[in-house]
């Protein structure tokens, strides 16, 4: 289904089902993880918009739990892959393996191989491990020895990494991260979730207690759903003028790419399906702008070595000015 679908082609599921479906999806991860409705939000946003999620926060805050709730929440297969120095891009894309009684070589599929794949700390593998995700995660796809192998429906990489432990991490390439729809960061719980949180987990391990509410194919359904939203000319032309900004910007080397507007309104799509709305307004795409931008734009350094300004400081200055200098579209219905 491309792009333009129509309200005639959503077979397969209503409103009131999306609806339903997806508060139970948000339900069962808030169960696990207290206090942060807008990272569980992210992450179904991910989902629901075939976009990868990377979750950068220092350590024990959540990410990988953030991640194993949204996975066990889905009844599909679901894959951890445990970044280390000595891992190779064959253990996560797979490899060819000789079979000496049929004399050819037969396909062994790696971890990559998942509707869910958990990355944990992505950035302590070497560029050549991380490099075997690019293929994977744009285009749904692994090429081996020549042969392509197209990776199950649907596809989600969630991965994981700490900022502030810069020694042994390699830092992800300007195309890797083009690959994720989004960065979110955890932070720390407030304090009422954090003392809620030490009654409850002294004996039990919220995961375990955590059912799969949806299945893969019903997962592709809501995909289709989320699709189908409406998105006026002039909200598309609203996310190009951001993008565009980003391009050229005194403060940055490298702005925005097309495929970070495609999958700004992309995710903005699924935010107004969750809103229970039919179509994009403006405001789901500022509310998307940071998480969508910031991690792709690399900074350049003031003069004198001063410190450079943050992604997510130049993208809020640069929503300011286009929000007085544009006129903002209003909400546009189907």
């Amino acid at each position: 289904m491309t792009e333009t679908a129509t309200t005639a082609e959503r077979v397969e599921i209503d409103a009131d089902a999306f609806a339903q479906t997806t508060d139970q999806i948000l339900a069962s991860v808030g169960s696990v993880i207290d206090g942060k409705p807008d990272a569980v939000r992210s992450s179904l946003v991910c989902l629901l918009a075939e976009g990868h999620l990377l979750i950068e926060d220092v350590p024990g805050v959540g990410k990988t739990m953030l991640a194993r709730a949204l996975a066990a929440s889905v009844d599909a297969t679901v894959r951890r892959i445990q970044f280390t120095p000595d891992l190779l891009p064959g253990d996560v894309t797979g490899v060819s393996v000789f079979n000496p009684v049929e004399r050819e070589f037969e396909f062994k599929p790696g971890a990559i191989f998942a509707n869910i794949v958990i990355a944990d700390e992505i950035n302590r593998s070497s560029p050549k491990t991380q490099s075997a995700l690019l293929e994977a995660m744009e285009e749904h796809n692994v090429t081996v020895d020549g042969r392509s192998h197209p990776l199950p429906d649907p596809f989600l990489v969630v991965a994981t990494q700490n900022p502030l432990e810069m020694e042994g991490t390699y830092a992800l390439p300007e195309a890797q991260r083009d690959r994720f729809m989004m960065r979110i960061s955890m932070g720390y719980p407030d304090p009422r979730s954090e003392a809620l949180m030490l009654r409850q987990r002294d004996t039990v391990n919220p995961l375990e207690a955590i059912r799969a509410v949806v299945s893969a194919e019903v997962v592709s359904d809501l995909v289709t759903w989320a699709r189908a939203v409406h998105v006026a000319p002039t909200i598309e032309d609203y996310a190009v003028a951001l993008a565009q900004a980003t391009r050229g910007h005194s403060d940055l080397r490298l702005g925005a790419s097309p495929r970070a507007t495609l999958q700004l309104v992309r995710a903005a799509k699924v935010w107004a399906a969750l809103d229970g709305r039919e179509f994009v307004i403006p405001d789901d795409i500022t509310a998307l702008l940071v998480p969508v931008f910031a991690h792709r734009l690399i900074p350049t350094r003031s003069a004198g070595g001063s410190r450079a300004r943050s992604g997510t400081d130049v993208v809020t200055s640069i929503l300011e000015r286009i929000a007085q200098s544009v006129r903002v579209p209003i909400a546009a219905r189907a």
